[in-house]
């Protein structure tokens, strides 16, 4: 069996039946790569390679923004400032005709520009959005699917850990990167709100009107504002001026949401107990898949498919435009049968030297695939956020969310259109850093 066979066989078979088993990502692509390293090379080098990627990884000082980003949502969660948010965006939207939909999406955005989890942006606006859509009798088939898509901006929208791990993966500035996301997430935001007005006039049962807010309460309501923009500017304008490093913004972060939450009495111990946690354990998980998607990434480099595969791509006779289409179908198709975070840092390897050669700039094909591969996020089979909104909303059908998430899919493919049509979007901000 040549090298190619090899490494192809790792991939389609080995490590999609250990998906399918369960097999947590970080250890399935641990144990093919480590199998099939052992298997080209020889079982004394597979575990040299092992001993010193797992060293090189949980080493790297750039891996301490994970969790600084992690704990800076969990306290936002725990201490329920998530609410007042919700309330706000209620508050200015909710009497248009599906408002209170869009008034999801907007907190959701809001939401993720602290979060940087779709998991956690899920679990917390299926919390505090659906009762309130179920109360003004909007249609689950509305209320569930638009959390769950609106959920996936959390990886867009910075801080983000996905960004995080791209920018890493690829020696990119994290903060360009972070910058960059911010016009995706608006684009991808709108898109989604134009999608639930699009539905309730073509369905206004789905959306009913909700009771209007006078100037007054509206303006009141900002209040609840107040500390997710506090951060998310902190993190940002700090970034921006080189006040901080990524990993001392998270820091920074961090340290003002315990502040904050407790100066205001929202965070309990009990709270900040469980804040930290979940902190590790997400934490634990994201670095265990960085590490296994290392092993595998080496057991691939010994076969040769990355760079066989970026010789044929660029080969093509076709244009550059088309090798791109090309390479985002196969994140579309990718993202339906893998985890988006394990995705990436397999394919990273082998289509970010291809983009760089065909002329794009790093910063936006990063970006760029963040978007894409958000849809595995909602589509099955794997569809993590889908399920834990239908998790969390015992009365609705899992079927009937994934049923509600497929109007939603063009506004993700119009996005990546905007992109690629526009990629100022996405370069203008990182642009303007020094």
């Amino acid at each position: 069996m040549n090298l190619a066979a090899i490494g192809i066989t790792g991939i389609i078979i080995l490590l999609l039946i250990l998906f399918f088993l369960g097999t947590p990502v970080g250890f399935a692509m641990g144990i093919v790569g480590f199998c099939g390293f052992c298997y080209v090379i020889s079982l004394k080098a597979g575990l040299n390679m092992i001993g010193s990627v797992l060293w090189e990884t949980f080493s790297k000082y750039g891996l301490t923004v994970i969790p600084l980003f992690i704990f800076m949502g969990q306290i936002a969660f725990y201490s329920g400032i998530n609410e007042k948010l919700y309330n706000a965006a209620y508050n200015w939207v909710g009497q248009i005709r599906g408002g209170i939909a869009m008034a999801t999406v907007i907190a959701c955005s809001a939401f993720a520009a602290i979060c940087g989890s779709n998991a956690a942006t899920a679990a917390t606006m299926t919390t505090v959005a659906l009762p309130q859509m179920n109360k003004y009798k909007y249609k689950p088939i509305l209320s569930t699917s638009v959390v769950a898509c609106g959920s996936t901006l959390g990886v867009v929208i910075p801080p983000s850990v996905v960004l995080i791990v791209i920018g890493l993966s690829t020696e990119q500035s994290i903060a360009k990167l972070f910058y960059g996301g911010i016009g995706a997430g608006i684009v991808l935001a709108f898109l989604l709100m134009v999608t639930v007005y699009i539905l309730c006039r073509l369905y206004p049962e789905w959306g009913p009107v909700g009771p209007k807010t006078d100037f007054k309460k509206k303006i009141k309501a900002l209040s609840g504002i107040f500390e997710i923009t506090t951060l998310f500017l902190l993190v940002m304008l700090g970034l921006y001026f080189g006040f901080f490093t990524p990993t001392e913004a998270g820091a920074a972060g961090s340290f003002f949401a315990v502040i904050l939450c407790f100066v205001q009495g929202r965070l309990t111990w009990k709270g900040f107990v469980a804040s930290i946690i979940d902190t590790l354990r997400i934490s634990c998980m994201v670095i265990m898949i960085i590490a296994g998607a290392v092993i595998f990434g080496r057991f691939l480099a010994v076969t040769r498919i990355p760079f066989d595969i970026a010789s044929w791509v660029v080969g093509l006779p076709v244009s550059n435009t088309t090798i791109m289409l090309i390479i985002f179908a196969i994140y579309i198709v990718g993202g339906a049968v893998m985890d988006a975070l394990a995705l990436l840092l397999i394919t990273i390897p082998i289509f970010f030297p291809v983009a760089k050669q065909l002329g794009y700039d790093p910063i936006w094909f990063g970006v760029t695939i963040t978007v894409i591969t958000t849809l595995g996020a909602v589509t099955p089979p794997v569809g993590a956020t889908t399920y834990v909104v239908a998790g969390m909303a015992k009365d609705v059908k899992l079927e009937d969310v994934f049923k509600g998430v497929t109007f939603f899919l063009p506004a993700y493919i119009i996005c990546v259109i905007v992109l690629m049509a526009l990629p100022g979007l996405v370069t203008y901000l990182p642009n303007l850093m020094h």
